[in-house]
């Protein structure tokens, strides 16, 4: 395997990464549970302690907003006057295109009114005016485009650089490049729509061929809840103590050390033991990171935490300013969920049927968010150094679906990214669809192109951070990508 210049090229047995740490589960964790000495040493030998950037880095933490269900590009950011004037006629005169799920219908243009703003005279549509305050910190990606309009394998495309499932995340990736600057909390967190995982689930922030523990771990956003499953002993159980604690812990090494003894290299066993060993720190850690109470009233209000339909993502963007300021690398939130239980509204921006109902809703849900982590971030000093990244899996198309006059489908041809922070030049636009919005034309991107970008600005040289897997040396960028240098400050 290899890393970028600079990082250590071979990796640490467990038993050296144990003996490091000081004694694993029994000495690591149990001094974090019972008051014990500091994590301060246990970082040089903790395979997620961070490392120096190799190149000079402009960011050194991402927040990743997905929103699946393929958003609308020319209903939010990509302005198209051209499809305002051939509004209602034929899409396909000739009758020869084929939609993913339908026949084009008639040329519809945006649901939205767009308008300018900020100095830099950025079109956005009304769909997003908290949004629009922002403008000038966002760089947005006209000419993104994908090689599929299936669901599943878009995510997967997205978040992993392949449309078929076992590869790395990026922020798995991440992580096995830079590591993490916290030891009390994972290096790679997913916040899940707390309606449900996305298409295609866990596999999204998987580590895949990458050591397992590598891999993104869930919280749950859902007020009341424990922020992982079973962090925590049941309520009123008379058997766990601190003393209990201690000998079980103690006990659970010993077997640990047996088993591992046979199987060195396995980095599945690794990464549970690894996973025990942050349980144990997360019983203090994550419940500090994910209480919101400490929040001033302003906080809570600028994230709408009391609204029932904003809220719920608030939190989430909420959380992951909280997880980034305590050293977490690499935050993903999930904007929509699968497409499981659709009642009044889809539960995420997949808009054939109705989609001035469905993105009226998750547009609220999003500009109030995004916009106030986006301003959170920057009242602190802290999104000079965060990169902040939102994109989809695919866009929707420019006409309507059919005969219907009120959804859109899948649009794999083109759509929109934005990022902001973290060394972006705000208020610029790069590349271009044509009139209409069909397809990416002008500077075409793959996702390859905006992963070299993220890496590029976390001081990672694409090409370099590679792994050695089946005779082949794989990178998250496959063999493709550039950096997208007009955006860059």
């Amino acid at each position: 395997m290899k890393r970028c210049p600079g990082f250590p090229s071979t990796p640490l047995s467990r038993r050296d990464f144990l003996s490091t740490a000081g004694g694993g589960l029994g000495g690591v964790a149990l001094s974090a549970m019972l008051g014990g000495e500091s994590h301060a040493s246990v970082a040089a030998g903790n395979p997620l302690g961070a490392r120096p950037s190799p190149h000079p880095a402009r960011a050194k933490r991402v927040i990743q907003i997905f929103c699946p269900g393929g958003l609308s590009h020319v209903d939010t950011f990509d302005y198209k006057p051209e499809l305002q004037k051939r509004a209602g006629t034929p899409f396909d005169p000739d009758g020869k295109l084929q939609f993913f799920a339908s026949k084009p219908g008639n040329c519809q243009p945006s649901f939205f009114p767009f308008r300018q703003h900020g100095e830099s005279g950025l079109w956005m549509s009304d769909l997003f005016p908290n949004l629009a305050t922002c403008i000038d910190d966002m760089a947005f990606i006209y000419s993104m485009h994908s090689k599929t309009a299936l669901h599943g394998p878009g995510c997967f495309m997205m978040n992993t650089g392949f449309t078929l499932p076992g590869f790395p995340s990026m922020g798995a990736w991440v992580t096995y490049g830079l590591g993490s600057e916290t030891s009390d909390l994972p290096a790679f967190v997913v916040l899940p729509d707390p309606r449900g995982l996305p298409p295609g689930g866990p596999i999204n922030w998987g580590a895949g061929f990458l050591p397992a523990i590598h891999q993104g771990t869930a919280m749950s956003v859902k007020e009341g809840e424990q922020p992982i499953t079973d962090l925590f002993p049941p309520k009123g159980h008379a058997g766990v103590s601190p003393e209990s604690d201690r000998a079980g812990l103690g006990f659970l090494q010993h077997l640990n050390d047996r088993h591992r003894s046979r199987r060195e290299g396995n980095t599945e066993l690794d990464a549970r033991i690894a996973a025990y060993e942050l349980a144990a720190r997360l019983q203090l850690s994550a419940p500090e990171a994910t209480h919101l109470r400490g929040e001033t009233p302003a906080t809570q209000r600028l994230y709408a935490l009391d609204d029932p339909d904003i809220g719920p993502f608030g939190r989430q963007c909420l959380l992951a300013r909280r997880l980034v300021e305590r050293g977490v690398r690499f935050v993903q939130i999930y904007c929509g969920a699968e497409n499981t239980t659709a009642k009044e509204i889809r539960p995420n921006w997949d808009s054939h049927e109705d989609l001035v109902r469905d993105h009226g809703y998750w547009g609220r849900v999003l500009d109030t968010g995004a916009a106030a982590l986006l301003k959170d971030l920057k009242s602190r000093g802290l999104l000079d150094e965060t990169l902040v990244i939102c994109t989809t899996e695919f866009g929707r198309q420019p006409a309507s679906q059919g005969d219907s006059a009120k959804g859109r489908d899948h649009n794999a041809g083109a759509f929109t990214a934005w990022m902001a922070g973290g060394g972006i030049k705000g208020g610029v636009g790069f590349g271009a669809t044509d009139p209409l919005g069909f397809q990416a034309e002008e500077e075409p991107q793959y996702c390859y192109d905006l992963h070299a970008t993220a890496l590029h600005l976390l001081g990672i040289d694409h090409e370099e951070l590679t792994y050695y897997n089946n005779g082949v040396r794989r990178r998250l960028t496959d063999v493709h990508g550039k950096v997208i240098r007009p955006i860059l400050a």
